[in-house]
């Protein structure tokens, strides 16, 4: 008897096989941008009955807008930015950690639906941050370059939670990216993370509306392709142009002599 598998199964199949073999690094370990999604400013929010039809309307949420030029062959991009061109900040403030005075400022792009993202944030950031951040020695900048329709609205939502649940939200997503992640939109799995976190649905579908927001991250990730940002996760420590995912003591090898020449230097 031939086996009948449902859609929602299948669909599940596949995007756990794919984080699997991203994850396993069959791929290069940073995630390729794409140049189209970027939010448009006429996003509607789904209702709390999100059904396939308001996927669908919703799957343009990292669609590109009307208004925004072209980005292939027009991006100027800037080659050896400073540490003034990569600390300009747009219409959103930065999230960050640790001590604006540190020596060494650290600034991640990253994407929600990246599972290089996740293995840095899994793998190498715990004991970063406890090494380098909550002793002072670097400040650290994590800045939205979503990849993807998904990733998009869910680095929307992230953005309009609380300032305190920012980096819980943006977590969150990363390690449940198996239970929303893929190539459709699926609001109501996008808001279950979000959930976690104590969002209500009616604060959700109204972040999904927020053109100061959306706007926001329009700019930011157009920031990021003029710095030279082409995948994530992408790191600029200090001045150096980092492009995939490393571990504690790749780090450690970039960090260390940064933090010797400041103290040699003092």
């Amino acid at each position: 008897m031939r086996r009948t598998v449902s859609e929602p199964a299948r669909r599940a199949s596949v995007v756990q096989l794919l984080l699997a073999v991203l994850s396993a690094g069959a791929l290069a370990s940073a995630c390729a941008q794409s140049e189209a999604p970027l939010l448009p400013s006429n996003l509607s929010a789904p209702t709390a009955s999100s059904s396939t039809s308001a996927s669908s309307n919703n799957a343009s949420a990292f669609a590109r807008d009307s208004k925004q030029p072209s980005l292939v062959g027009e991006r100027v991009v800037i080659k050896n930015p400073t540490l003034a061109q990569l600390r300009e900040t747009g219409p959103l403030e930065d999230r960050t950690l640790g001590d604006p005075g540190a020596p060494v400022t650290m600034i991640e792009y990253g994407s929600w639906t990246c599972p290089h993202c996740r293995a840095f944030r899994q793998k190498t950031w715990p004991a970063f941050k406890r090494a380098y951040v909550d002793t002072g020695k670097v400040f650290y900048i994590l800045r939205e370059f979503p990849i993807g329709r998904s990733s998009g609205n869910a680095a929307l939502v992230t953005r309009c939670a609380p300032k305190s649940k920012y980096f819980r939200l943006y977590d969150l997503y990363l390690k449940h990216q198996a239970e929303w992640v893929s190539q459709d939109v699926r609001p109501d799995k996008i808001f279950a993370v979000a959930g976690r976190a104590g969002m209500s649905r009616a604060t959700f579908n109204a972040c999904l509306k927020d053109e100061k927001l959306i706007a926001g991250i329009n700019w930011q990730k157009n920031r990021g392709r003029e710095l030279g940002v082409i995948g994530t996760p992408t790191f600029f420590i200090n001045q150096t142009h980092v492009r995939s995912f490393k571990t504690m003591a790749e780090m450690r090898a970039i960090v260390d002599p940064m933090l010797a020449a400041r103290t040699a230097s003092n």
